[in-house]
């Protein structure tokens, strides 16, 4: 499972909050709500917030085995 507890961080680091997020670099709701929700992002969003937040993609999401992973 992808995780983006490293996002909330990153982004306080960065001094940016949901508000300049969604009003100043237009990512949305939805995004900022996927991100609580440890939902699938694609990687055009990854690579958008590595570019607002000027970081790399471990600053944002890391990978937590999890039952809830598909099978392979």
């Amino acid at each position: 499972m992808i995780q983006y507890d490293r996002f909330w961080r990153t982004m306080k680091n960065a001094g940016e909050s949901t508000y300049s997020l969604t009003n100043k670099h237009r990512v949305s709701h939805s995004t900022l709500d996927r991100l609580r929700k440890n939902q699938p992002l694609t990687t055009t969003t990854l690579n958008d917030l590595c570019k607002i937040l000027n970081c790399k993609i471990e600053d944002i999401a890391t990978y937590v085995p999890s039952e809830q992973d598909q099978f392979l």
